[in-house]
């Protein structure tokens, strides 16, 4: 086993790492500390190898059969050397120790690092030694099983081909050649696809989904060709409440960075009724961390039975009715192709740019299918370009925040009143 080991590099360096004994550096018969400077790794007292030494470590997507399909010893000592760096700094010390390429990828170096600790006996890619073959004499040879002759750094540069027969004799190739194909694959570059990255290990399995299909794959079959499908149930008033059991009403606000309404106070102003400056609402967020408003906000009120009184008493109160806030028509998406159906609400600032997206960019046409609000100052003058909007304005005090309760309650009566006349299917009974 001995002898083994001293002669089969990547036996050796096993055998170091999981003993422990000092794996050090030699340059022209003098001691290094670089890596880089160095050219025998010295694994122990009468074992020294050249680190361009090839080991039995074969890289992926090679037939194995080539000396520079093999990873070098170096670069398997550098894989466990650097087992502990993150990729970015395995990679750049390896580029900086003269492998810029032909080093252990970051995806296979953990493999490699728990058989050289002996934490995993068998490696799928490192070929069987020769010496080690356990087949009967005689049995052929698998297609797809590699072995690599057990040759010693003392006879290696001294091999002779043993391999020959009187009708053909095994192709040797020329030193020379040989360090000329060494310097140009130092420049290429191991290039990687998809689908070698992300390819896993443990097969797939998708029989339970298979289970879940075969069932209607087969009345399909079994349906006539000429077959007719009965026509479904038109759907009225009951299916749309229905259908729509689970969907929340939507208010889109103007994403302009001047409306007194934005994603920064919108919540604070709808839910507390308390109306704070969008500049004041952002600074307070990104005090806390949130340096960027959410693109979707939702806003919990509590309804009022309407016979009840306008302030509800601990046993009149009403249900959680939920809305959602966007802005843009991008965050709109999110809920659907149908999502236009659940909108109730345009806030404006009377600025028409704001309806080039929407389902419709003419603002006539669009307060005819959502309820419209103008939100202003309480002293701002009147807007003639909302005249025939078809808007209803509702105006913001400057100064007193005790009557911004009143402002958002004016809101929400106009929000309920328009959405049980036209959407009745929203509205949580």
């Amino acid at each position: 086993m001995s002898s083994t080991m001293d002669s089969d590099p990547l036996l050796a360096l096993r055998h170091a790492i999981k003993t422990k004994s000092p794996i050090t550096y030699v340059a022209n018969s003098e001691p290094t500390a670089s890596l880089l400077a160095a050219s025998h790794i010295v694994l122990s007292p009468t074992l020294s190898l050249p680190k361009s030494t090839t080991t039995r470590y074969s890289k992926p997507g090679t037939s194995a059969s080539l000396p520079s399909d093999f990873f070098t010893l170096e670069a398997v000592y550098l894989a466990w050397l650097l087992r502990d760096a993150p990729a970015a700094e395995y990679m750049k010390q390896a580029r900086d120790s003269g492998l810029a390429v032909g080093f252990v990828s970051v995806t296979e170096r953990k493999s490699i690092v728990e058989w050289l600790e002996g934490k995993v006996n068998d490696l799928k890619r490192i070929v069987s030694l020769a010496a080690e073959s356990t087949t009967p004499p005689g049995t052929p040879t698998h297609p797809g099983a590699a072995t690599i002759p057990l040759i010693t750094p003392k006879r290696a540069a001294h091999a002779v081909d043993t391999t020959t027969t009187p009708s053909k004799r095994r192709y040797v190739a020329d030193q020379q050649d040989v360090e000329i194909v060494k310097r140009i694959k130092q420049n290429e570059v191991e290039l990687r696809d998809r689908n070698t990255v992300l390819r896993g290990t443990k097969p797939n399995n998708f029989s339970a989904l298979r289970a879940i299909y075969s069932e209607k794959l087969k009345k399909l079959k079994e349906t006539k060709p000429g077959a007719i499908p009965a026509p479904a149930p038109a759907a009225g008033p009951h299916m749309q409440s229905r259908k729509a059991k689970n969907q929340y009403p939507i208010i889109m606000i103007s994403s302009s960075p001047t409306a007194l309404i934005t994603m920064h106070n919108v919540k604070r102003f709808l839910q507390e009724s308390l109306f704070e400056s969008s500049s004041a609402a952002r600074e307070r967020a990104a005090a806390a961390g949130n340096s960027r408003a959410e693109d979707v906000i939702h806003i919990d009120r509590r309804r009022v039975p309407p016979s009840s009184s306008s302030q509800p008493t601990s046993t009149s109160r009403g249900d959680i009715q939920r809305y959602f806030v966007v802005d843009s028509t991008d965050a709109l998406q999110k809920f659907g192709a149908d999502a236009w159906e659940r909108v109730v609400c345009v806030m404006t600032t009377g600025q028409a740019w704001q309806f080039r997206p929407y389902r419709w960019s003419e603002p006539r046409a669009l307060f005819h299918h959502v309820k419209g609000v103008y939100v202003s100052w309480a002293n701002d003058p009147p807007n003639t370009k909302i005249k025939d909007w078809n808007v209803t304005e509702l105006k913001i005090d400057p100064h007193r925040r005790h009557i911004d309760k009143s402002v958002v309650a004016h809101f929400w009566q106009l929000i309920d009143d328009w959405t049980i006349a036209n959407k009745p299917w929203l509205i949580k009974s």
